[in-house]
Protein backbone atom coordinates (compact mmCIF):
# COMPACT_ATOMS: atom_id res chain seq x y z
CA UNK A 1 0.00 0.00 0.00
CA UNK A 2 1.43 3.35 -0.70
CA UNK A 3 0.21 6.60 0.77
CA UNK A 4 -2.66 7.17 -1.22
CA UNK A 5 -3.80 4.13 -0.66
CA UNK A 6 -3.82 4.49 3.15
CA UNK A 7 -5.72 7.82 2.78
CA UNK A 8 -8.19 6.29 0.36
CA UNK A 9 -9.18 3.81 3.36
CA UNK A 10 -8.61 6.27 6.31
CA UNK A 11 -10.99 8.90 4.83
CA UNK A 12 -14.07 6.35 4.67
CA UNK A 13 -14.14 6.76 8.71
CA UNK A 14 -16.71 9.58 8.73
CA UNK A 15 -20.53 9.62 9.80
CA UNK A 16 -23.28 9.79 7.00
CA UNK A 17 -20.77 8.11 4.31
CA UNK A 18 -22.91 5.70 2.37
CA UNK A 19 -19.97 3.91 0.70
CA UNK A 20 -18.86 2.44 3.91
CA UNK A 21 -21.08 -0.21 6.43
CA UNK A 22 -19.02 -1.35 9.48
CA UNK A 23 -21.27 -4.53 10.62
CA UNK A 24 -19.91 -5.77 13.37
CA UNK A 25 -17.73 -3.99 16.12
CA UNK A 26 -16.02 -6.03 19.02
CA UNK A 27 -14.26 -4.92 22.14
CA UNK A 28 -12.20 -7.22 24.38
CA UNK A 29 -11.33 -5.69 27.75
CA UNK A 30 -8.02 -7.39 29.13
CA UNK A 31 -6.81 -6.71 32.59
CA UNK A 32 -2.82 -5.95 33.50
CA UNK A 33 -3.31 -7.89 36.66
CA UNK A 34 -4.23 -11.58 35.44
CA UNK A 35 -3.16 -10.73 31.70
CA UNK A 36 -6.34 -12.41 31.01
CA UNK A 37 -9.79 -11.24 29.41
CA UNK A 38 -11.90 -10.12 31.91
CA UNK A 39 -15.00 -9.27 29.35
CA UNK A 40 -16.09 -8.86 25.57
CA UNK A 41 -19.00 -7.56 24.12
CA UNK A 42 -20.22 -7.45 20.19
CA UNK A 43 -22.76 -5.91 18.48
CA UNK A 44 -23.85 -4.06 15.40
CA UNK A 45 -21.91 -0.93 15.03
CA UNK A 46 -25.12 0.81 14.12
CA UNK A 47 -26.46 0.42 17.35
CA UNK A 48 -23.84 2.31 18.94
CA UNK A 49 -25.16 6.21 19.58
CA UNK A 50 -23.91 8.84 17.07
CA UNK A 51 -21.67 10.54 19.84
CA UNK A 52 -19.53 6.81 20.42
CA UNK A 53 -19.91 5.90 17.11
CA UNK A 54 -17.69 9.32 16.30
CA UNK A 55 -15.15 8.31 18.61
CA UNK A 56 -14.34 5.17 16.93
CA UNK A 57 -14.26 6.46 13.57
CA UNK A 58 -11.36 9.16 15.26
CA UNK A 59 -9.69 6.28 17.16
CA UNK A 60 -9.67 4.50 13.32
CA UNK A 61 -8.31 7.25 11.49
CA UNK A 62 -5.57 7.09 14.27
CA UNK A 63 -4.57 3.33 13.26
CA UNK A 64 -4.27 4.64 10.02
CA UNK A 65 -2.36 7.39 10.25
CA UNK A 66 1.43 8.16 10.21
CA UNK A 67 4.08 7.96 7.50
CA UNK A 68 4.77 4.59 6.07
CA UNK A 69 8.17 2.82 7.34
CA UNK A 70 7.80 4.93 10.18
CA UNK A 71 4.10 4.63 11.66
CA UNK A 72 2.74 2.02 9.18
CA UNK A 73 3.92 -0.85 7.67
CA UNK A 74 2.90 -3.28 4.92
CA UNK A 75 3.77 -6.88 6.30
CA UNK A 76 3.49 -10.29 4.46
CA UNK A 77 2.37 -13.26 6.08
CA UNK A 78 4.82 -16.06 6.64
CA UNK A 79 4.24 -18.92 5.00
CA UNK A 80 3.63 -22.95 6.36
CA UNK A 81 3.00 -21.32 10.49
CA UNK A 82 0.81 -23.25 12.73
CA UNK A 83 -2.48 -21.84 13.57
CA UNK A 84 -1.78 -18.93 10.81
CA UNK A 85 -2.84 -15.14 11.74
CA UNK A 86 -3.68 -15.05 8.47
CA UNK A 87 -6.19 -17.96 7.89
CA UNK A 88 -7.87 -16.86 11.30
CA UNK A 89 -8.34 -13.29 9.15
CA UNK A 90 -9.09 -14.89 6.21
CA UNK A 91 -11.78 -16.95 8.16
CA UNK A 92 -13.08 -14.08 10.18
CA UNK A 93 -13.36 -12.12 7.16
CA UNK A 94 -15.61 -14.84 5.59
CA UNK A 95 -17.89 -15.76 8.50
CA UNK A 96 -21.43 -15.20 8.37
CA UNK A 97 -22.17 -15.74 11.89
CA UNK A 98 -21.42 -13.59 14.75
CA UNK A 99 -20.22 -16.02 16.89
CA UNK A 100 -17.97 -17.21 14.42
CA UNK A 101 -16.32 -13.85 13.94
CA UNK A 102 -15.98 -13.36 17.50
CA UNK A 103 -13.97 -17.03 18.01
CA UNK A 104 -11.85 -16.19 15.57
CA UNK A 105 -10.86 -12.22 16.81
CA UNK A 106 -9.77 -14.25 20.39
CA UNK A 107 -7.94 -16.45 19.12
CA UNK A 108 -5.88 -13.36 17.69
CA UNK A 109 -6.03 -11.79 21.25
CA UNK A 110 -5.03 -14.63 22.58
CA UNK A 111 -2.05 -14.84 21.05
CA UNK A 112 -1.62 -11.17 22.70
CA UNK A 113 -1.89 -12.64 25.65
CA UNK A 114 1.09 -14.82 25.13
CA UNK A 115 4.02 -12.12 25.14
CA UNK A 116 4.88 -9.68 28.32
CA UNK A 117 1.76 -8.70 30.30
CA UNK A 118 0.39 -4.77 29.62
CA UNK A 119 1.26 -2.32 32.17
CA UNK A 120 -2.17 -0.95 32.28
CA UNK A 121 -5.32 -2.44 31.34
CA UNK A 122 -5.93 -3.07 27.06
CA UNK A 123 -9.13 -3.05 25.49
CA UNK A 124 -8.86 -4.58 21.63
CA UNK A 125 -11.29 -3.41 19.29
CA UNK A 126 -12.34 -4.88 16.30
CA UNK A 127 -14.74 -4.28 13.09
CA UNK A 128 -15.80 -5.82 10.83
CA UNK A 129 -16.49 -3.51 7.67
CA UNK A 130 -16.63 -3.16 3.88
CA UNK A 131 -16.19 0.19 1.84
CA UNK A 132 -16.78 0.76 -2.01
CA UNK A 133 -14.65 2.61 -4.12
CA UNK A 134 -15.92 3.40 -8.32
CA UNK A 135 -14.68 1.36 -10.73
CA UNK A 136 -14.14 4.13 -13.26
CA UNK A 137 -13.94 7.77 -13.48
CA UNK A 138 -17.78 8.90 -14.41
CA UNK A 139 -17.90 12.14 -16.37
CA UNK A 140 -20.48 14.52 -15.24
CA UNK A 141 -22.80 14.32 -18.09
CA UNK A 142 -22.30 10.59 -18.18
CA UNK A 143 -26.31 9.39 -17.20
CA UNK A 144 -24.89 5.82 -15.02
CA UNK A 145 -23.94 7.02 -11.45
CA UNK A 146 -20.27 6.95 -9.96
CA UNK A 147 -22.20 4.17 -7.33
CA UNK A 148 -23.25 1.80 -9.87
CA UNK A 149 -20.03 -0.33 -10.27
CA UNK A 150 -18.33 -0.22 -7.51
CA UNK A 151 -15.58 -1.82 -6.20
CA UNK A 152 -16.39 -3.46 -2.66
CA UNK A 153 -13.87 -4.06 -0.13
CA UNK A 154 -14.07 -6.42 2.86
CA UNK A 155 -11.58 -5.67 5.93
CA UNK A 156 -11.36 -6.57 9.27
CA UNK A 157 -9.60 -3.50 11.21
CA UNK A 158 -8.34 -3.87 14.49
CA UNK A 159 -7.01 -1.08 17.43
CA UNK A 160 -5.56 -1.57 20.81
CA UNK A 161 -6.03 0.93 23.40
CA UNK A 162 -4.80 1.93 26.82
CA UNK A 163 -7.30 2.83 29.54
CA UNK A 164 -6.60 5.54 31.71
CA UNK A 165 -7.66 6.81 35.04
CA UNK A 166 -10.30 9.45 35.20
CA UNK A 167 -8.99 12.58 36.27
CA UNK A 168 -9.72 14.11 40.08
CA UNK A 169 -12.42 17.32 39.36
CA UNK A 170 -13.64 19.86 41.53
CA UNK A 171 -17.38 20.76 39.85
CA UNK A 172 -20.35 23.10 41.12
CA UNK A 173 -23.22 21.68 41.57
CA UNK A 174 -25.99 24.43 40.39
CA UNK A 175 -29.18 23.19 42.01
CA UNK A 176 -27.73 22.42 45.40
CA UNK A 177 -25.43 25.24 45.03
CA UNK A 178 -21.95 23.46 46.31
CA UNK A 179 -18.81 22.46 45.38
CA UNK A 180 -18.35 18.93 45.16
CA UNK A 181 -15.41 16.56 44.06
CA UNK A 182 -15.85 14.13 41.28
CA UNK A 183 -14.66 10.68 42.16
CA UNK A 184 -14.58 8.29 39.28
CA UNK A 185 -13.30 4.53 39.56
CA UNK A 186 -14.45 3.85 36.19
CA UNK A 187 -11.00 3.65 33.70
CA UNK A 188 -11.29 5.76 30.58
CA UNK A 189 -10.53 3.85 27.18
CA UNK A 190 -7.71 6.61 25.66
CA UNK A 191 -9.04 6.52 22.10
CA UNK A 192 -6.71 9.36 20.69
CA UNK A 193 -3.48 7.48 20.80
CA UNK A 194 -4.09 3.77 19.82
CA UNK A 195 -0.43 1.44 21.23
CA UNK A 196 -1.21 -0.70 18.02
CA UNK A 197 -3.14 -2.13 15.36
CA UNK A 198 -3.93 -3.27 11.78
CA UNK A 199 -5.65 -3.46 8.43
CA UNK A 200 -6.47 -6.88 6.90
CA UNK A 201 -6.45 -7.22 3.84
CA UNK A 202 -3.71 -4.41 2.49
CA UNK A 203 -5.52 -3.04 -0.11
CA UNK A 204 -3.52 -1.68 -3.54
CA UNK A 205 -4.84 0.21 -6.35
CA UNK A 206 -8.61 -1.11 -5.49
CA UNK A 207 -7.38 -4.77 -5.18
CA UNK A 208 -7.64 -6.73 -1.73
CA UNK A 209 -4.14 -8.38 -0.87
CA UNK A 210 -4.64 -11.84 1.81
CA UNK A 211 -1.14 -11.95 1.79
CA UNK A 212 0.12 -8.58 3.17
CA UNK A 213 -1.11 -6.74 6.49
CA UNK A 214 -1.06 -2.94 7.36
CA UNK A 215 0.72 -2.80 11.13
CA UNK A 216 0.48 0.04 12.74
CA UNK A 217 2.34 0.98 15.77
CA UNK A 218 2.10 3.86 18.06
CA UNK A 219 5.03 5.18 18.09
CA UNK A 220 7.41 6.13 15.14
CA UNK A 221 9.77 3.29 14.07
CA UNK A 222 9.21 1.67 17.28
CA UNK A 223 8.16 -1.97 16.38
CA UNK A 224 6.36 -4.73 18.59
CA UNK A 225 8.44 -7.69 17.76
CA UNK A 226 6.08 -9.74 19.49
CA UNK A 227 2.70 -8.40 17.61
CA UNK A 228 4.47 -8.67 14.46
CA UNK A 229 5.66 -11.89 14.40
CA UNK A 230 3.69 -13.91 17.15
CA UNK A 231 -0.06 -12.38 16.35
CA UNK A 232 0.67 -11.22 13.11
CA UNK A 233 2.73 -14.59 12.03
CA UNK A 234 4.01 -11.85 9.42
CA UNK A 235 7.92 -11.09 8.21
CA UNK A 236 10.36 -9.13 9.94
CA UNK A 237 9.76 -5.69 9.16
CA UNK A 238 12.93 -2.75 8.45
CA UNK A 239 11.94 0.88 9.72
CA UNK A 240 13.00 4.20 8.01
CA UNK A 241 15.07 5.11 10.70
CA UNK A 242 16.94 1.50 10.31
CA UNK A 243 17.20 1.74 6.58
CA UNK A 244 18.78 5.82 7.25
CA UNK A 245 21.09 4.50 9.42
CA UNK A 246 22.82 2.37 7.01
CA UNK A 247 23.24 4.65 4.35
CA UNK A 248 24.36 7.13 6.63
CA UNK A 249 26.87 4.61 7.74
CA UNK A 250 27.80 3.32 4.14
CA UNK A 251 28.49 7.58 3.35
CA UNK A 252 30.73 7.53 6.27
CA UNK A 253 33.06 4.26 5.17
CA UNK A 254 33.18 5.80 1.46
CA UNK A 255 33.24 9.45 2.13
CA UNK A 256 35.27 9.21 5.87
CA UNK A 257 33.63 11.05 8.75
CA UNK A 258 33.89 14.82 8.03
CA UNK A 259 31.80 15.88 4.50
CA UNK A 260 31.06 19.25 3.44
CA UNK A 261 27.70 20.73 3.23
CA UNK A 262 27.89 21.33 -0.19
CA UNK A 263 28.88 17.64 -1.17
CA UNK A 264 25.95 16.12 1.70
CA UNK A 265 23.31 18.85 0.09
CA UNK A 266 24.05 17.17 -3.65
CA UNK A 267 23.64 13.64 -2.39
CA UNK A 268 20.18 14.12 -0.61
CA UNK A 269 19.25 16.08 -3.85
CA UNK A 270 20.15 13.39 -5.79
CA UNK A 271 18.49 10.63 -4.12
CA UNK A 272 15.27 13.16 -4.01
CA UNK A 273 15.56 13.61 -7.93
CA UNK A 274 15.50 9.51 -7.41
CA UNK A 275 12.06 9.79 -5.14
CA UNK A 276 10.20 12.12 -7.43
CA UNK A 277 10.62 10.18 -10.96
CA UNK A 278 9.31 7.26 -9.25
CA UNK A 279 6.39 8.85 -7.34
CA UNK A 280 3.71 7.57 -8.86
CA UNK A 281 4.88 3.83 -9.51
CA UNK A 282 5.91 1.38 -6.66
CA UNK A 283 8.38 2.71 -3.91
CA UNK A 284 12.19 3.31 -5.39
CA UNK A 285 14.93 1.34 -3.59
CA UNK A 286 18.43 1.34 -3.85
CA UNK A 287 20.95 -1.43 -3.71
CA UNK A 288 24.68 -0.60 -3.60
CA UNK A 289 25.18 -0.31 -7.16
CA UNK A 290 22.48 2.69 -7.15
CA UNK A 291 24.07 3.98 -3.77
CA UNK A 292 27.28 4.37 -5.89
CA UNK A 293 25.87 6.14 -8.11
CA UNK A 294 24.48 8.91 -6.31
CA UNK A 295 27.95 9.17 -4.28
CA UNK A 296 29.32 9.74 -7.63
CA UNK A 297 27.10 11.84 -8.90
CA UNK A 298 27.09 13.99 -5.78
CA UNK A 299 30.76 14.68 -6.32
CA UNK A 300 31.58 12.39 -3.12
CA UNK A 301 35.44 11.83 -3.45
CA UNK A 302 36.90 8.18 -4.10
CA UNK A 303 33.28 6.84 -4.81
CA UNK A 304 34.22 3.99 -6.48
CA UNK A 305 31.67 0.66 -7.36
CA UNK A 306 34.45 -1.54 -5.56
CA UNK A 307 34.81 0.73 -2.21
CA UNK A 308 30.78 1.50 -1.61
CA UNK A 309 30.09 -2.46 -2.11
CA UNK A 310 32.78 -3.09 0.08
CA UNK A 311 31.12 -0.81 2.85
CA UNK A 312 27.55 -2.10 2.35
CA UNK A 313 28.34 -5.70 3.00
CA UNK A 314 30.52 -4.71 5.97
CA UNK A 315 26.94 -3.70 7.67
CA UNK A 316 24.61 -5.41 5.25
CA UNK A 317 25.16 -9.39 5.00
CA UNK A 318 22.85 -9.49 2.02
CA UNK A 319 23.87 -7.87 -0.71
CA UNK A 320 21.31 -8.00 -2.13
CA UNK A 321 19.02 -5.93 0.41
CA UNK A 322 17.64 -2.59 -0.85
CA UNK A 323 16.96 0.19 0.94
CA UNK A 324 13.87 2.40 0.46
CA UNK A 325 14.97 5.57 -0.99
CA UNK A 326 12.26 8.13 0.67
CA UNK A 327 13.77 6.72 4.04
CA UNK A 328 17.51 7.21 4.01
CA UNK A 329 16.89 11.14 3.54
CA UNK A 330 15.67 14.05 5.71
CA UNK A 331 12.56 14.93 4.47
CA UNK A 332 12.46 17.69 1.77
CA UNK A 333 9.21 19.73 2.40
CA UNK A 334 10.32 20.65 6.06
CA UNK A 335 13.00 22.40 8.16
CA UNK A 336 13.95 18.44 8.59
CA UNK A 337 18.17 18.77 8.76
CA UNK A 338 18.98 19.80 12.44
CA UNK A 339 21.94 21.54 13.45
CA UNK A 340 23.44 21.63 17.08
CA UNK A 341 26.36 23.84 18.23
CA UNK A 342 26.43 25.35 21.85
CA UNK A 343 25.18 28.52 20.87
CA UNK A 344 22.28 27.90 18.87
CA UNK A 345 20.61 25.33 17.26
CA UNK A 346 19.34 25.45 13.83
CA UNK A 347 16.54 23.83 11.48
CA UNK A 348 16.60 23.86 7.58
CA UNK A 349 15.06 22.16 4.53
CA UNK A 350 17.77 19.92 3.07
CA UNK A 351 17.80 22.09 0.04
CA UNK A 352 19.00 24.76 1.95
CA UNK A 353 22.25 23.00 3.36
CA UNK A 354 24.49 24.35 0.78
CA UNK A 355 24.23 27.74 2.04
CA UNK A 356 25.35 26.85 5.31
CA UNK A 357 29.39 26.93 5.78
CA UNK A 358 31.77 25.68 8.66
CA UNK A 359 34.88 28.29 8.61
CA UNK A 360 37.96 29.10 11.11
CA UNK A 361 38.23 32.51 11.40
CA UNK A 362 40.69 34.19 13.46
CA UNK A 363 41.66 30.38 14.35
CA UNK A 364 38.08 29.94 15.63
CA UNK A 365 35.09 28.17 14.65
CA UNK A 366 32.74 29.50 12.68
CA UNK A 367 29.53 28.68 11.43
CA UNK A 368 28.25 30.65 8.02
CA UNK A 369 24.59 30.97 5.97
CA UNK A 370 24.08 32.44 3.19
CA UNK A 371 21.24 34.67 2.76
CA UNK A 372 19.96 36.75 0.39
CA UNK A 373 18.40 39.31 2.87
CA UNK A 374 19.69 41.23 5.94
CA UNK A 375 18.67 38.95 9.39
CA UNK A 376 16.21 40.66 11.37
CA UNK A 377 16.56 39.25 15.19
CA UNK A 378 13.78 40.52 18.07
CA UNK A 379 12.21 43.49 15.70
CA UNK A 380 16.02 44.62 14.71
CA UNK A 381 17.91 44.70 11.44
CA UNK A 382 21.73 43.50 11.59
CA UNK A 383 23.92 45.21 10.79
CA UNK A 384 26.24 43.42 7.72
CA UNK A 385 30.01 42.92 9.13
CA UNK A 386 33.27 42.52 7.17
CA UNK A 387 35.41 39.33 7.64
CA UNK A 388 37.69 39.39 10.24
CA UNK A 389 36.24 42.86 11.59
CA UNK A 390 33.02 43.62 13.98
CA UNK A 391 30.79 46.48 13.45
CA UNK A 392 31.51 49.44 15.23
CA UNK A 393 28.03 50.77 17.37
CA UNK A 394 26.66 53.85 15.57
CA UNK A 395 27.32 56.76 17.91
Amino acid sequence: MNKKDVANVRKQFKADNDRLTIHEIFNVYIMKETNEIYHHQSMPFEMLEAEQQELFYQNFKKVLTGQLDEKLFELKFKRDVENSSQLILHQGLLAQETDAWKADMLKLVEKMLSGDPYDVDIVVTFIKAEFRDPSKQVSEEAEESSHDKMYAHPFILCSVNKTQDPKKELLFDYVEKEFKYNFVVDPVINLQAPISGFLFPAITDNASDVNHVLYSTGKANALNEHFIDDVLNAEEAVTAEEDKAVFEEVLKRVAGEQINTRTLSNVYEEVNRVVEEHEEDETPTLDYKDIGQVFENSGVKEANPEKVQEAFKSIIDDESYELKASSVVPKSNSKSIKIKTKVADIALKPEDLKYVRQTIVGGKLNLMIEVEENTVVEGFEMIPEALMQKAEDEQ
